[in-house]
């Protein structure tokens, strides 16, 4: 993500800013892009110290809920992905407005409107319903990316901006070795096995999973006979939202 294009982050104004706080930064992935944005010090909060040891220094271990700073520590404080997996994301932003002076983003996916093209016939129809059963097993807003907006309002915020950008994954020839290992698991149905927990939290009956999963492998032998052949090709795309509001 952000390898193609930076231009929705411009309104978090990284050039003016001498400290951020990336909250729920996981392994690092934006707090390595704020940290070419900025000559500043950003500063990777995550409550998984074993997911920080990857995020590089300085980081530190802490509830998003819950910062552990003084009001007025940051410039900016942003995360990416985090709020839609809250139960209640309002109570985040709040504690992001307290320890910002200036700005506060949050970088979140529509879920429910990621698209899947692909060469196998089969998958784009398989990833559609498959993606509907397991949101209905989520018990936080997925899609919580394009209407980020009303819960900054709804914490106090100033609403700066809201800008879309598509993150595009893409597999095509030659592949590699993660678009082998995720042929795999879609012919031996283990991403299905690893959700089939949360697909049966919502609508979904266990014979209408089983029914999805031998559908999802036969896909999955699909695609593997289409990459023997090089000829596999597939598409996501995920709608981020990235929403900036002013601490008032």
């Amino acid at each position: 993500m952000w390898a193609d294009s930076r231009e929705a982050l411009s309104d978090l104004q990284l050039d003016e800013c001498e400290r951020v706080l990336d909250v729920g930064c996981g392994t690092g992935e934006l707090t390595r892009v704020l940290r070419e944005e900025t000559d500043g010090t950003v500063v990777g909060l995550d409550a998984d110290t074993d997911l920080l040891a990857a995020a590089g220094d300085p980081t530190v271990c802490g509830d998003a809920t819950r910062l552990p700073f003084a009001e007025d520590s940051f410039d900016l404080v942003v995360c990416q992905a985090l709020l839609i997996n809250l139960p209640d994301p309002e109570v985040a932003v709040r504690e992001f407005a307290r320890v910002a002076t200036d700005r506060v983003a949050a970088i979140e996916p529509n879920n429910a409107a990621v698209t899947v093209e692909s060469t196998v016939d089969a998958e784009p129809i398989l990833a559609r319903r498959a993606r509907r059963l397991f949101l209905d097993g989520v018990r936080t807003d997925v899609t919580l990316g394009s209407d980020a907006a009303d819960v900054f309002r709804d914490a106090g915020l100033s609403v700066v901006s809201t800008t879309q950008y598509d993150q595009e994954q893409r597999i095509e020839p030659p592949y590699d070795d993660a678009a082998m290992q995720a042929a795999q698991r879609k012919a031996t149905g283990t991403g299905l096995a690893h959700d089939r927990e949360t697909i049966l939290n919502g609508d979904a009956t266990p014979a209408e999973y089983d029914a999805l999963r031998e559908r999802w492998r036969s896909m999955g032998r699909d695609v593997i006979e289409q990459m023997q052949a090089e000829a596999y090709e597939r598409r996501e795309t995920v709608p981020f939202f990235v929403t900036v509001g002013e601490v008032q």
